[in-house]
């Protein structure tokens, strides 16, 4: 298979596995314990029916949206992620790129192997940096001072990941970083060399927003130590409180997934969250994200920005989530997959192909504008 024969998220994902040693690939494809949750955020979707509205005279169509005080030419955006250079050598400079040509958010990870000063230097598009909750609160307020600085626009804490889901498809392999493959693991890698030289040819691989604080050399450490020792699994609502008036901007929690945690978010003065289940990487056995949009936006859409994601792989699951009331969606495996398929140009194919299915649907669903998506677009089975 070749790129230009890449037509939708399964084709991307079936040539990101036979360019990617296996245990990669899998760090990517899998999710928690055993895979449920996972599943479900992509099936929810199919017990929602779409109800197009015909002769309302479309002509233009406005993908449009204000999403935290941001102007974007897309409802969807790139959400942030691990490790992209792992996938590709280009990794977060190709999505950067891409997100800057279509007009969308960019997120930079905190295990991003590209600095976020390099990103916001040479990519002019909104950035918003996700970022974990450390036992150590100088750190925390380290790193948001560096954000700041660096002009990054949103700030997004993940509340979902005060410790590290069991992923058992990377135990198998002995997936880490760094790698600490066992023979299976080795094996896969030694399997696809190609692989292999782009990753040794090209700049050593970093994680510049975390080398100050972590020393992943050697075998003492890992992403794993990272969140074990790291991270704090005591967090609380003080504690986010502090930070949202520390940053006095838009401030984002990633991984709400119940009303009541809505409405504590906008209590505590965040302008937007993200329902998420980390895409089925933590919690086994949760409800899919999408199950929860309508509630959730029914409880604080009026007050707070709420965006979406987890599952999404066609652009009417898009379609279906904006008119539930997600401001934007969030796309994480969608790009990835295409990102280790072929760089920065496998990225771009996606992302037509996103923007051409949008299009096309909102045509044939009647509306001309995001606006336009409302409840009576959609039913539940």
């Amino acid at each position: 298979m070749r790129l230009s024969q890449c037509y939708n998220f399964h084709d991307f994902r079936n040539l990101a596995r036979k360019r990617l040693p296996g245990p990669i690939f899998n760090y990517i494809d899998g999710g928690a314990d055993d895979e449920t949750t996972l599943r479900r955020n992509t099936d929810a979707f199919q017990s929602c029916d779409l109800i197009p509205r015909v002769l309302t005279g479309v002509k233009d169509i406005d993908l449009g949206v204000n999403v935290m005080g941001q102007e974007l030419k897309l409802p969807v955006y790139l959400s942030p992620t691990a490790l992209q250079r792992l996938f590709h050598h280009q990794g977060e400079r190709a999505v950067a790129a891409v997100a800057e040509q279509f007009g969308t958010l960019f997120g930079v990870s905190s295990l991003g192997t590209v600095s976020m000063e390099e990103i916001a230097r040479q990519y002019a598009t909104p950035q918003v940096y996700q970022f974990y909750f450390h036992k150590d609160r100088g750190l925390n307020k380290a790193m948001m001072e560096r954000a700041k600085e660096s002009g990054i626009q949103v700030m997004m804490l993940t509340v979902d990941s005060i410790t590290g889901g069991n992923r058992e498809r990377d135990l198998r392999t002995g997936f880490s970083i760094p790698f600490r493959l066992n023979l299976a693991g080795l094996w896969q890698f030694a399997s696809k060399p190609a692989w292999g030289i782009n990753y040794l040819t090209h700049e050593k691989f970093a994680l510049p927003q975390l080398d100050a604080h972590i020393k992943m050399k050697g075998a003492t450490s890992s992403i794993g130590d990272y969140f074990t020792n790291m991270l704090d699994p005591s967090m609380n609502w003080q504690d986010v409180a502090e930070m949202v008036k520390f940053w006095d901007g838009q401030f984002c929690l990633k991984g709400i997934m119940s009303a009541d945690d809505a409405r504590r978010a906008v209590d505590i003065g965040c302008t937007g969250i993200v329902i998420s289940n980390h895409g089925g990487r933590q919690l086994d056995g949760s409800r899919s994200s999408f199950d929860h949009l309508a509630e959730i936006v029914d409880a604080v859409g009026d007050q707070i920005d709420v965006l979406f994601d987890s599952g999404v792989q066609r652009g009417t699951h898009v379609l279906k989530a904006l008119a539930l009331g997600a401001k934007a969606v969030g796309l994480g495996r969608y790009y990835l997959y295409a990102l280790a398929a072929a760089g920065q140009k496998g990225v771009e194919r996606a992302m037509s192909q996103m923007v051409a299915e949008i299009e096309r649907d909102m045509r044939l669903m009647g509306c001309s504008k995001i606006s336009d998506l409302n409840r009576d677009h959609v039913r539940f089975r």
